[in-house]
């Protein structure tokens, strides 16, 4: 290894210390970047990843610190200096306007003229281009909003390409992705690589860290924790220097012990925002004290079945009972007041409110009520003392109760959303992708949190893409298959290959032998 560390980095960070208000974001950090290089930027939610790539971008401008790009001493203040130094970065929320096709989405803000005139004929040609030189399948002249999320990625891949980056800032790119589309992705970025490409790969997902990355740089409250060789490291070995403590990946549950049903839904039918039926005859029981782990290829419509149970949506038949009442033309505040909580897919769209503090986030569900509020008045003190025990009780890291949620890490947004929707005389509780995009050490929390409700007796409801987590939480799981349930396992028997190939084709392996 003598001759790389002889070699000039493309890219060169020393001592990069970044502050906002109340919060040291980076503290010191040195980051080193060689050609053809994927290293992988490890780190909880919070830690100062995007942070420092944000910097690196020209996004924000250090308080302390130099980069240099291949030698050269550079100080951006602004995006595109970085991007005339041949740095692009792939945002984990994509920068892209769902009306625009490809190409316009490509080129804007860097328009191809003829003359006078765009020349979107010429970008769909370097467009086309791009994806046969680097594997990046995307048709140029589809809408983005009627992309899947994986070819919205690629979109915003061929983005940075098409200004010529060198260098690519890839930020949690695996977030949002399906198993299939995170083995499709990282095809990509190897092709990115063997054709001189550098890469640096944010993620807090320790397996695929393990699976893609040359080099490892572990960041923790700001500062470089360590670094690691993937060639030893051990997920173990990784999670423990991220966290600083020992992590416990296997969840610690006892057998569970299930009651009446709380949650009754009977031929359900859904439709999705485009009419198409997406819940289709749909029935299942989830019992007080137990977990019903929903498995299946997102998109098979476990939204839309989260999103009629909790009265998000309206059902086109079939019926949902909620605590033996009927809740199938019953409003999401009225669910709620039945005693079901739920913490939806999406954080940002509908669980919190980002420019309100954590304080009124913490009681959105509950602020009319007493002790919070008497007629109209709120009472500030009670909002106050409730928002301390519960920040230290689910351990969201913050400067303070009246820090705004924008302001907070995604994991930290999601202990909010956790906190408030476990707190109370809950009874029932609805759980979408409650670990997205999370950290270990933020999975291992609400994953414990889950099953010590359980434990009291509430009855939940799973829903999740990550099979490990299904499998790790769930008493009994079904699998989600265009809208119906294709089978039911014990929890304790089910195994990943025979989930994996039901969630893949609706069927069993034998059913399928006996069709042959």
């Amino acid at each position: 290894m003598a001759g790389d560390d002889e070699r000039i980095p493309v890219l060169d960070v020393r001592g990069v210390t970044k502050t906002f208000p109340g919060v040291i974001a980076n503290e010191d950090v040195d980051l080193v970047l060689h050609e053809g290089e994927i290293h992988c930027l490890l780190g909880e939610n919070g830690a100062g990843k995007s942070t420092l790539m944000n910097v690196v971008f020209g996004l924000y401008q250090p308080d302390k610190g130099s980069i240099r790009v291949r030698g050269e001493q550079v100080q951006f203040t602004g995006v595109g200096d970085a991007i005339d130094h041949g740095i692009g970065m792939v945002h984990q929320h994509f920068q892209l306007i769902p009306v625009f096709t490809v190409a316009e989405n490509v080129i804007l803000g860097n328009e191809l003229t003829n003359g006078p005139f765009l020349d979107i004929n010429e970008a769909r040609r370097r467009i086309i281009e791009l994806e046969d030189k680097y594997g990046l399948a995307v048709d140029p002249d589809a809408k983005v909003g009627d992309l899947s999320v994986g070819e919205q990625q690629r979109v915003e891949v061929i983005k940075a390409l098409f200004r010529e980056a060198e260098i690519l800032i890839l930020d949690e790119p695996t977030a949002v992705l399906t198993p299939g589309e995170v083995d499709e992705f990282f095809g990509v970025v190897r092709s990115l690589v063997d054709q001189g490409k550098s890469i640096i790969f944010i993620t807090h997902k320790l397996r695929e860290v393990l699976a893609v990355a040359d080099r490892i740089t572990v960041l923790r409250n700001g500062k470089v924790a360590g670094t690691a060789d993937p060639s030893t490291a051990t997920q173990k070995s990784l999670a423990n220097l991220m966290v600083g403590r020992e992590v416990v990946f296997q969840v610690a549950k006892g057998d569970a012990h299930p009651g009446d049903p709380v949650i009754k839904i009977t031929g359900l039918r859904v439709e999705d925002v485009r009419g198409a039926r997406t819940v289709n005859g749909l029935s299942v029981e989830v019992r007080a004290g137990e977990i019903f782990g929903v498995a299946g290829v997102e998109g098979n419509g476990q939204r839309e079945l989260v999103e009629a149970v909790t009265g998000m949506r309206p059902k086109i038949g079939g019926t949902v009972e909620i605590l033996g009442q009927d809740a199938t033309k019953m409003s999401p505040r009225q669910i709620t007041e039945l005693g079901t909580g739920h913490i939806p897919e999406d954080r940002n769209k509908h669980g919190v409110v980002g420019a309100y503090s954590i304080a009124d986030n913490l009681i959105l569900n509950r602020y009319f009520k007493p002790p919070f509020a008497r007629r109209w008045l709120r009472n500030e003190a009670a909002i106050a003392s409730e928002a301390e025990e519960l920040v230290a009780q689910f351990d969201v890291r913050t400067p303070g109760i009246h820090v705004a949620v924008d302001n907070l890490s995604g994991g930290n947004q999601q202990k909010v959303i956790v906190a408030r929707e476990l707190t109370g005389d809950v009874k029932a509780l609805v759980v979408a992708q409650p670990t997205r995009g999370l950290d270990v050490g933020s999975i291992e929390f609400i994953h414990n949190a889950i099953i010590a409700l359980r434990d009291k007796g509430v009855g939940v409801l799973l829903v999740s893409a990550e099979l490990d987590e299904i499998l790790s939480l769930s008493d009994r799981i079904g699998v989600l298959y265009r809208g119906r349930l294709v089978g039911t396992f014990d929890g304790a028997d089910a195994t990943r290959e025979e989930l994996g190939y039901l969630m893949a084709t609706g069927a069993a392996p034998e059913s399928e032998e006996a069709a042959s």
